[in-house]
């Protein structure tokens, strides 16, 4: 019994890893991490600030949510699919006594209704991001910002910090083709 165990153990800590790396084009979703200093980057850059309504899309371990209400003033909703990281970020949260300010909800992203948001954070892979673009065209109001980390969107670019891979955009006036 105690073999099986440690073998579990095994697994998942090689899963856990594997998923730190995985190919930017996969299907998956890599546990990527966004540091506290990648997080104050996009939140200055985005210029958010108390009473914005950021969302993070794929929100993981709660930081740049966290950084965006502790530093900025913002509020914010994480959504997140995968349950150890719900747990993570909501005990981070909890534990930083920012639970007024920031809500996580585990839920597929592609589901949820984004309109409330003046600000999308987001760190994914491209083909995701490719998917997101209509829904984010259709609910969102003009105006707000889209924050992407290290990958590109095909939206209007309002500011860029090319050193750290940090780009902001807007949801454009006129509907852009999607």
């Amino acid at each position: 019994m105690a073999v099986l165990i440690i073998i579990a153990i095994v697994l998942v800590i090689l899963l856990y890893l594997l998923s730190m790396v995985w190919p930017p084009d996969s299907p998956w979703s890599p546990w990527w991490r966004t540091s506290p200093k990648i997080a104050r980057i996009q939140c200055k850059l985005a210029k958010i600030k108390k009473g914005d309504i950021v969302y993070d899309l794929g929100s993981g371990e709660g930081t740049a949510l966290m950084i965006a209400a502790r530093e900025f003033g913002a509020t914010g909703v994480g959504i997140e699919i995968d349950p150890f990281r719900v747990l993570t970020s909501k005990l981070s949260i909890a534990t930083a006594k920012l639970s007024s300010q920031i809500q996580i909800e585990r839920k597929n992203f592609f589901d949820i209704d984004i309109s409330r948001a003046t600000v999308v954070i987001m760190y994914l892979i491209p083909k995701t991001m490719a998917r997101l673009k209509p829904k984010l065209l259709k609910e969102l109001k003009p105006g707000t910002r889209v924050v992407t980390f290290v990958y590109k969107i095909d939206l209007p670019m309002i500011a860029a910090d090319e050193k750290n891979e940090v780009y902001v955009y807007e949801v454009p006036r006129k509907r852009i083709k999607h």
